[in-house]
Formats: C-alpha cells, structure tokens, sequence
C-alpha cells in the first residue's frame, strides 16, 4: 500500500471518529480529530469546519475568531465569525462582518434580502442588541412572512419584544405600534411583552393586569412540560421583577418592595435581572438605609451585569450612582458626577445640577452660580427649554442664598419666557417680599398687555385665567381701576356669563369711567331676580344677630321696616315716634346708688385686705390642734426621745434663737445633731444569733 492509500485510510478512520463524537457532543474529542486530519492534509475543509463549530460549542470563541483570521479551506465562515463577534459582545463588528456580505443595495429590509436564513435571524438579534429596534423590527416582519418552519413562536415572540421595547424608548411609527398590538397573546411570552409595552406607554394598571395573567399561564405551561419546581420560579421571576416596577409606578412602594426581596431572595442566575432589581430597590429607599443601597448598588454597576443591561438600563443606574453618592459619599459625588457627563452626554445637565447641589450644601453658592452660567454659555441657541432649566436653577440657588433682587434680575432676562404665568407669579411674590408694590404692578400690567398682543396659541385661556383674575385684584386694592379693568375684559371674553366678574368691572368702571360703568351694569341681572320677598322675611325674622328688643316693630309695619312700593311708613334707618319716646324715658333714668355695709364709718379708710382670704391675711393665726400631743418624725421604731435631731424645723428654730459666738467654743444645734447621731451609731446592737439547725 502506498503512502497516500494509507494517508486516505487514515483520514477516512479518523472522519469516522468524528462523526461518532460529535453525534454523542463529544467536542473536545471531537476537536483532536479534527485536528489530526487537518495535520495530515490542511485542504480537508469539512474537518477545519468541525473544528471551528467545536470551539464554538465550547465558548472558546476567541480562539475560533483567530483560527478564521489565520485562514481556511472553508468556503464560507461568516455566520461563524458574525456569531462569535456577537457572542463575545461585540456586536458593531457582528454587524459589520454580515454587512460587508449582504447584497442588497438599499436601506431598510431589502437591504438585507439576499441574505441566507441564518444570517438574517443573527443579524436580527445583532441589531437588537445594538438597539436599532424598528430596523430589527422590520427583518423579522420580513422573517416571519418568508420562513415557515418550527421556530415561528420563537420569532413571534422575539418580534413582539422588539415591539415592547420600541414603546419604552419611544420610537416606532404608528403603523408599527399598530402590527405589535395585533401580535396574537396566545402564550405567557407573547402576554409578558404585551404587558411590557403597556407599561413602556405608562398604562401601568393594564399592564399589571397582563402581567398577572402572563404568570399563571406561565406556571401552567411550564407544569404541563413537567418542569421543576426551581425551573418555574426562574421563569416567573422575571415576570414579578416587571409586576413590581408597575407597582412601584403607581406608588405601591410595599408591594413593590416584597416582590424585589423575594427575587433576590431566590438568587436568579440572571445577572441583568439582579441589577435592575437592585437598581430599584435603591430608588425606593432613597436617602434612608445608605449602608444596604450601596452594597446593592455595587451588584448593580458590576461589569457583568452591565453587559446584558441596555443603553438606557445603564444609563438609569449610572445617574442613580451618582445621586446615591450625594447622599453616602459626597467626596466620591464630583467624580462620579465628571464620569456620568463622559459617559452620557445627554446627561450633562443633570450630573451639574448633583455637583450644583453638592457645592449648595456646603454654602458654595457664587461657585455653584459661576457653573451654570458658564454651561449656559456653551448652550447652542436652540435649546431653549435647557437654558430656561438652567435659569431657574439659578434663581434656586439665589434664593437660598437669600438675595432676592439677584432672583428678580434673572427672571427678568428670561425675555419672552418671563410672561409665563409660574414667572409672573414669581416675580410678583418677590417684589412683594421687597415691598416694592410699584414694580410689582407694572409686572402684572406688562403681562396683561404681552398677553393682548399675542393671543398665544401655546397656552390655553383657562391656564390664564387665574392670572387675569390675580392682577385685577391686584390693581383694584392697589387703586388702578383702568389696568383691573382691562384684565376684567380679558376675562369676560372667556367667561361671559359670570356675574361676579361683570359686577367687579361695574366696580372698576365706576371709578374712572361711571358712563361705561352705567352700562355695564344695565347686563347684571334684576334685584328682584336675585331674591324673594319670603327671603327677605325671613332673614330679617331671625334674631340670630340681633337681641330681642332690636326686632321689636309695630304691627302694621313690614317684616324689617323695609321700603316697599307706595309704603309711606318711616323706613328702617329712621326712628319712629314711639321709639323716640323710650329713648327718652331711658335718657331720664337715674342710676341707684350702691348699698354700703352696716358696719362702714364714713371717713375711715376700709381694710385693704378685706378682698383676700382669710388665711392670706397679715394677722391670721392658725388654730393649734390639741388632739396631736406630739409630732413624732424618724424612721420606724426610733424613740421619742430621739425625735427631735431629726427635726430639722425644730433644729432651725434653736439655732435661729441661740446662735454660737464664733470663737467662744460653743457647739451649735448642727454640731449637736451630729453627735447625737454618732452616738446613736455607736450604740452596742443586740447579738442576735441564729440557731443552727441540727443534723438528723
């Protein structure tokens, strides 16, 4: 046999052994096969295309990417270097790998027409993870409507995430929203990213109401499989962890927060659904518990985590971190804040606005004021909303700062803007607080006049109407009849059939214009028309303000002594003859004297503390009780003779009277006292011995 016969029989043995290890997923055997026949003849493409299928089989994917680089018979190795790429989480070069292949010319879906069935669902889970959703959303459209085979569930449900997840970022024409709503929701998957949707356009009550539904079917399919107990909890947690947030979004932060604990409880394998779990968690204590945020925080920022979290899922937590060190770490506050504006330009103004806050609480307020202007500045002028953010917060800080005249100069280089209501509000408060009236008028007129110019479509007549109504009580106690009266108009045109405000403008008319104000009152309705004669009547019957002697009138005159049409009697303001007379006879009276005491003697001045009791009185003397011989004080069973040192009232007494000269070698009644009761001290006791108890 010749050298080449035995080199085919040798490969043809060793295909052999291949085909047995890779049926029974034998790769590592499998890859020395593999190995051996390319040894022996580097063209035998099939045994290099096992061996790169071998080392993705054993995630060795970096190994897999070189042996491609360094070159192969293989006639094709795209979708393994594509998936590979995709697998070690470099999805930008996945998807330049299959682009730089595709055939198609155009944009959208048919760019990727002439690709093979495997490459475009890689492609599709590609761009998913690049978060081209209404790309990715078209390619399975396209899938599904071209591939019919085994895997249709799988592809439905993963269309209807991409769905789910055009409605939380928000993008996706109405069209698509449309196609992702008809999705059928025929197994817990398909319901879950339904209710995700939902929630991803803030219906948060539907959506738990999915989500609920979507857990008992998934507990049914998966019992009906014959799946462990431990496999259903995984599966249903994910769905738990997506009920509580709706929860917490409602403000059910307790129910929320059982459901969180119970999913870290069970120590998911996901590590995505861990961070975001703990990300929440955080959220819900806020400032309180620093110590166990941090901890969950750090599970949320590690790096293995933040390879499954979407863009905006790291984004949220990165902002999180930063407001969490405010609160734990302010040292570590600046850095972080630095790194977020890096990281995510979008979020710039927000991590100023936590270094702004950290430099307002150490009373740093000029510096916190010097970067927002300075951020203000390098604004593009068509960020108008941004740059009133940043004003406001300026005003903020100027306020706390306590200069009030700095707050007013900002609001007032707000140009246009400054004629919002919230603005005018403000500036009108502050002029106030200075007790400047003047500016604060003129405030109110220039918005009342901007307003008339404008007639701004931006905001409604009903949002302006509580401030029409402010500046014309303003100017009518300020005593400007004619700018209350334009703010007046203003307000009829909206409000026609409200009389109140007619009758103020009579009001403000009157003042300075009593013809238009002559005319307008002829549109208030009839004094007869407002109330009743019964009314009248029985207003005036009630005594509830007055005492019963002021009701009292004669018989023939009208309930009240009101006017009424050709009535000649006195009217209620003028008093009648009988009246005058009463008032008379009371004027006559005389006042009675007071009575004095039996015992009083003119010229003697009286006792001046006959008011007070008599036991406060100067001379009072209480009577001694003759049934207590004795006061006995001390403690239980001292004698009576020994009373008396511990009386100390008694002691008070002797000494007050005799006091010892000093220096004359007398003892006083202390001294007394004290050798009293040291000799009490010393008294010999009583042996007192205590029978012992005999043995028996």
């Amino acid at each position: 046999m010749s050298k080449s016969e035995t080199k085919e029989a040798t490969i043809r043995q060793l295909y052999t052994e291949l085909n047995k290890y890779c049926s029974s997923t034998d790769y590592d055997k499998a890859l020395k096969a593999a190995n051996k026949i390319i040894g022996l003849d580097a063209t035998e493409w099939k045994a290099a295309k096992c061996k790169l299928v071998c080392l993705i089989q054993n995630g060795k994917f970096e190994e897999a990417i070189k042996f491609i680089e360094r070159g192969t018979s293989i006639p094709d190795t795209t979708f393994e270097k594509a998936y590979s790429e995709y697998r070690l989480n470099r999805a930008e070069d996945a998807f330049r790998t299959i682009q730089a292949v595709a055939p198609g010319g155009g944009g959208g879906a048919d760019q990727w027409a002439g690709l093979a069935p495997n490459l475009k669902e890689l492609l599709a889970q590609i761009l998913y993870r690049l978060e081209r959703f209404d790309e990715c959303f078209e390619l399975y459209r396209n899938i599904i409507k071209n591939t019919h085979d085994d895997y249709d569930d799988e592809r439905r449900t993963n269309m209807s995430a991409v769905a789910a997840n055009q409605c939380i970022v928000g993008s996706g024409g109405k069209q698509q929203s449309a196609a992702a709503t008809n999705l059928p929701e025929d197994t817990y998957e398909l319901t879950y990213n339904a209710a995700c949707a939902l929630a991803g356009r803030r219906e948060y009550g539907e959506a738990e109401r999915k989500l609920r539904t979507s857990e008992k079917m998934c507990r049914d399919s998966l019992e009906e499989d014959g799946a462990s107990e431990e496999d259903i909890i995984d599966e249903i947690t994910i769905i738990k962890v997506q009920l509580a947030y709706c929860l917490q979004m409602q403000g059910r932060v307790k129910e929320a927060s059982a459901l969180y604990a119970d999913a870290l409880r069970h120590k998911t394998n996901d590590a995505a659904l861990t961070a975001v779990v703990s990300n929440n968690l955080v959220v819900i204590n806020r400032d309180q518990n620093v110590f166990d945020s941090r901890k969950k925080m750090k599970v949320a920022t590690s790096e293995q985590a933040e390879q499954k979290l979407t863009s905006r899922q790291r984004k949220t937590i990165a902002f999180n971190n930063c407001l969490l060190a405010y609160f734990a770490s302010p040292s570590e506050c600046g850095l972080l804040a630095s790194r977020l504006a890096n990281a995510h330009p979008d979020l710039e103004f927000q991590s100023l606005l936590v270094r702004v806050s950290q430099l307002a609480r150490d009373k740093k307020y000029r510096e916190a004021v010097e970067l927002l202007e300075a951020y203000a500045q390098r604004l593009p002028a068509g960020r108008t909303t941004e740059l009133l953010q940043v004003r406001f917060a300026i005003v903020q800080l100027q306020l706390v700062a306590g200069n009030r005249k700095a707050a007013i100069e900002t609001l007032e280089s707000l140009g246009e803007a400054r004629y919002q209501p919230g603005v005018v509000s403000a500036l009108v408060t502050l002029h106030l607080g200075l007790d400047n009236k003047q500016a604060a008028s003129e405030i109110l007129k220039s918005a009342v006049e901007w307003y008339k110019r404008q007639k701004s479509a931006t905001i409604s007549d009903s949002d302006l109407s509580d401030m029409w109504r402010q500046a014309a009580s303003f100017h009518l106690r300020g005593g400007e009849p004619e700018t209350a009266a334009k703010s007046l108009e203003e307000l009829l045109r909206t409000h026609p059939n409200d009389m109140k405000l007619l009758a103020q403008l009579v009001i403000a008319y009157a003042q300075f214009d009593p013809k238009r104000a002559q005319q307008a009152s002829k549109r208030l309705p009839a004094l007869e028309t407002l109330t009743t004669v019964s009314e009248i009547d029985a207003l005036e019957a009630t005594n509830w303000m007055m005492i019963a002697k002021a009701v009292k009138r004669k018989p023939n005159q009208p309930a009240g002594g009101g006017r009424t049409t050709g009535d000649q009697s006195p009217g209620a303001g003028t008093p009648s003859a009988e009246q005058q007379q009463q008032a008379a006879r009371k004027q006559k009276r005389k006042k009675r004297k007071g009575k004095l005491p039996k015992n009083y003697i003119i010229g003697v001045l009286p006792d001046p503390e006959r008011w007070l009791p008599r036991y406060e009185r100067t001379g009072y003397r209480k009577k001694r009780d003759r049934r207590v011989k004795e006061i006995i004080k001390g403690s239980q069973g001292t004698a009576s003779g020994q009373a008396d040192q511990f009386d100390m009232s008694k002691a008070y007494n002797q000494t007050k009277n005799s006091p010892a000269t000093p220096g004359s070698g007398g003892v006083t009644q202390l001294e007394q006292n004290a050798a009293a009761a040291a000799a009490t001290r010393q008294l010999p006791r009583k042996s007192q011995h205590k029978k012992k108890k005999g043995k028996h």
